[in-house]
């Protein structure tokens, strides 16, 4: 059994299905609603997602004999009459197994409920394993975690380097010797709960976005870990791009006849700011060194597609002590190379959710499969 990812499903065509389809519809609509407002009564659902009161009565009956949501009584300050009763989520209902193969040579994981509060946390040491091996390390740390919880899961939300495809299949991830790897189907079938697999760069610009701050002028984050990867987000819609690599930004060759990449190549952006060899050079160089010489390459990478797309912010995500000296020194580097008017209002930061943006994000990506909640 296999999941595609939310962000792209395939149109069904069976007109029996679409009875079914638009139910499911309406019931995210209502989820969504209580998401992002909070507890509401059964009116204020109908006026705010334009279903009737008989739909919305029905829906919320539903999804309180699913343990989804409960009723919390009147609000504190009723109007004359009846007082309405208001419905809210329940936290707790359901957690979801959020996991991140970016970090340099670690597995991290959390379990999160619904409200995105961290229940516990994990991480493990890959210790060098690459292609069938580190899928089954990856297979062993989710279902430790699982086996750990006693409330049911969603699903599994993974963020992987590399390119990966909507159905969750890694086609190319050179630092985990991945290629073809049809990972969500694998893990899925392993661990019997819905499995989803993002690149890791767009499933942390996707919770930058939603929880982090970001602008609405066009987003890019740049993830900086075991390898170096981008994702955008233009008029709020995730940018895919030709074969699902937009972003492959780590891949662009800054210097010819460079240090050799885990891709095969040399000179790429990666030999200059992935955080492995970014420490080795710190050991040797220093700090002021060597972060201006990777600000320079950054930014000599960056200026052409921030010209291009006249983005409003560029968000370093990685560890703190590296990205936030990266951006104080790559964003005057930017805007001396584009016009006046890119760089007006044009921001290089660190991101707001710190180490767990990643796992933000790979949570959302949970949410909107199975709840259809963005």
């Amino acid at each position: 059994m296999s999941w595609s990812s939310p962000t792209e499903r395939p149109n069904r065509g069976r007109t029996k299905l679409h009875r079914a389809d638009s139910r499911r519809h309406h019931r995210s609509m209502v989820l969504q609603q209580l998401f992002g407002e909070g507890p509401a009564s059964r009116a204020d659902l109908a006026r705010s997602s334009g279903l009737t009161r008989v739909t919305v009565s029905e829906l919320v009956g539903e999804l309180l004999a699913d343990g989804l949501v409960e009723e919390l009584g009147a609000p504190a300050e009723s109007r004359v009459g009846k007082p309405p009763t208001l419905v809210g989520l329940v936290p707790d209902a359901r957690h979801i197994l959020a996991i991140d193969l970016s970090v340099d040579g670690q597995i991290v994981g959390a379990v999160v409920n619904l409200a995105g509060a961290v229940v516990t946390r994990d991480a493990r040491a890959l210790e060098g394993r690459r292609g069938d091996e580190a899928v089954e390390a990856v297979r062993t740390f989710a279902a430790d975690l699982i086996r750990g919880s006693t409330t049911p899961l969603l699903g599994v939300g993974v963020a992987s380097p590399g390119v990966v495809s909507p159905e969750g299949v890694v086609l190319d991830a050179p630092n985990l010797g991945w290629r073809d790897v049809k990972l969500a189907e694998t893990l899925g079938a392993a661990l019997g709960h819905p499995v989803y697999v993002a690149n890791d760069a767009n499933i942390a610009v996707l919770g930058e976005f939603t929880f982090g701050g970001g602008a609405e002028g066009g987003l890019m984050l740049l993830r900086l870990s075991t390898g170096v990867g981008a994702g955008l987000v233009l008029g709020g819609s995730l940018l895919h791009g030709h074969g699902g690599a937009a972003g492959e930004i780590g891949h662009v060759r800054v210097e010819e006849g460079g240090e050799a990449c885990a891709c095969g190549r040399r000179g790429c952006l990666e030999t200059y700011l992935s955080v492995p060899r970014l420490r080795r050079r710190i050991v040797d160089d220093g700090p002021d060194r060597v972060l201006t010489d990777a600000a320079q390459h950054l930014a000599e990478a960056l200026a052409p597609v921030v010209a291009t797309l006249n983005l409003g912010e560029v968000v370093l995500s990685g560890p703190l002590d590296l990205v936030e000296p990266l951006a104080l020194a790559a964003a005057p580097l930017i805007r001396e190379r584009v016009m006046p008017v890119t760089a007006e209002h044009f921001v290089v930061r660190a991101t707001t959710l710190g180490d767990d943006g990643v796992i933000v994000g790979a949570t959302g990506l949970v949410l909107a499969a199975e709840l259809g909640v963005s």
